[in-house]
């Protein structure tokens, strides 16, 4: 699966858990909290499936540097749990 996350919809921290959570089905009990949205990934997320952050530099600009990095070395530690493991079908994470 291709996930799309168009930075320019990206204004709040909620606004990323928002387009995952309902892009990968995570129900009406998903936290929306880092925390949560890393049990999710790195355990529930069906597989394979791509991250791709498109207009990221609009992302960081409405979150912040530090939010936007905190959340962008949450999906690249995810990739690099799949990759170690090393799972036939992974979860990836790219910025474009």
């Amino acid at each position: 699966m291709l996930l799309e996350i168009d930075g320019r919809e990206v204004r709040t921290e909620a606004d990323v858990h928002l387009l995952l959570a309902r892009a990968l089905d995570f129900g009406p009990y998903y936290g929306a909290n880092l925390d949560a949205l890393w049990d999710r990934l790195s355990r529930d997320a069906p597989r394979p499936v791509a991250v791709v952050w498109t207009d990221w530099q609009v992302s960081e600009s409405n979150l912040g540097a530090r939010r936007f990095e905190r959340i962008c070395c949450l999906l690249r530690a995810v990739e690099a749990e799949d990759r170690e493991a090393s799972h036939e079908e992974l979860f990836t994470f790219e910025l474009r």
